[in-house]
């Protein structure tokens, strides 16, 4: 079975040029959709809605930058462990117990400034996290990227804290 990268005719590597895979992806929807299968038989009506899906599930992952990047590195035999390995870098996890009591503090004290500076910090953080991955994954070094992407999920996950924090200000 072809990867999400041969699927769309796409170098195998992090870097990816979005409007050739916006591109790939609607050509191949455009042969594979549904609804050029109305008067086939229901065989091909289920392969085609199974091409349809694979080929949404290769856009998405190829299209989101954290996914791309586990993708690589599971195509280069390298498993996260993401519900097992959790071990990083002390430097990392002091600096996440440093984010979480600022996120603490600023919901805590209804402190939009503080919250903005730690969203501004978290995402230049990402930004950084997502080059170091990057630079990786195109130099080989998949278990080096596979630390990288687990804490890209830790970062994206607070992102998504911050985010929460910012909707309940706005609510009240």
């Amino acid at each position: 079975m072809q990867n999400h990268f041969d699927l769309f005719n796409l170098p195998q590597r992090y870097a990816v040029d979005g409007a050739a895979l916006d591109a790939a992806y609607r050509e191949v929807q455009s042969r594979v959709h549904p609804d050029k299968f109305v008067n086939a038989t229901d065989a091909e009506k289920r392969v085609a809605m199974q091409w349809a899906t694979r080929a949404n599930e290769a856009y998405q992952t190829l299209k989101h930058a954290q996914k791309r990047a586990q993708y690589l590195c599971e195509l280069n035999g390298v498993d996260l462990q993401t519900e097992s390995n959790t071990a990083m870098p002390m430097a990392f996890l002091m600096q996440q117990m440093e984010w979480r009591e600022a996120l603490a503090e600023a919901r805590a004290g209804r402190d939009a400034a503080a919250l903005e500076a730690l969203d501004r910090d978290m995402r230049l953080e990402r930004k950084a996290q997502l080059l170091g991955i990057a630079q990786q994954l195109d130099g080989g070094d998949f278990h080096g990227a596979a630390q990288g992407v687990r804490a890209l999920m830790f970062l994206d996950k607070m992102q998504q804290e911050i985010d929460s924090v910012f909707q309940l200000f706005e609510d009240v």
